[in-house]
């Protein structure tokens, strides 16, 4: 009997070590868990914030971007550092360019921090090159464009372009329903 009770007692200590083991482990794995948890609650938060960054620098620069065409505008000498155009245009018609350049840029942005959606930009692009002057200025830095493949931008100006081939094209007066969003 005694060898009995000893086997019993020998085999509790060994399930109480069992025990204490498998209760180690699932500790370690609760504090592991909790840790990835904080982790990916700390790795979320970094994203909305370099998210947020990156709204914050695109404000900024249209900021910018918007000053120095203002400078350019208003002072025929600053324009001329911007003339890259294909064909030599006048003072006036480069001050017109500089505005449509500040208008599609001002869009652009919307579109980039998510103001506006693609079938948005879309719309508002159809309406914006109703008016010969801003088509002028498309045709006229069709060159720079060239030098932005593969971007976000340039795809944007592929759309453009071919809405512009459909709205040439169209024989309705009704623009507003000519060409079709591409898919994504």
């Amino acid at each position: 009997m005694a060898t009995r009770k000893r086997g019993i007692r020998g085999l509790s200590s060994t399930a109480a070590a069992g025990l204490g083991v498998a209760i180690g482990a699932l500790a370690a794995m609760a504090t592991q868990h909790h840790e990835l948890k904080a982790l990916r609650i700390r790795l979320e938060d970094l994203e909305e914030h370099a998210h947020s960054q990156r709204h914050t620098n695109l404000a900024n620069q249209q900021r910018q971007h918007w000053e120095l065409l203002s400078k350019a505008i208003d002072d025929p000498d600053l324009a001329q550092v911007l003339d890259l155009y294909e064909e030599p245009v006048s003072p006036k018609q480069r001050r017109q360019y500089l505005f449509a350049n500040v208008l599609y840029t001002n869009l652009l942005f919307y579109y980039r921090i998510g103001n506006i959606t693609r079938e948005e930009f879309f719309g508002s692009v159809r309406g914006m090159f109703q008016n010969p002057i801003v088509r002028e200025y498309w045709y006229a830095t069709r060159q720079q464009r060239a030098s932005i493949a593969n971007s976000e931008e340039a795809e944007l100006g592929l759309m453009i372009d071919e809405l512009l081939r459909q709205l040439e094209d169209a024989d309705t007066e009704a623009w507003w329903v000519v060409g079709e969003l591409p898919d994504q």
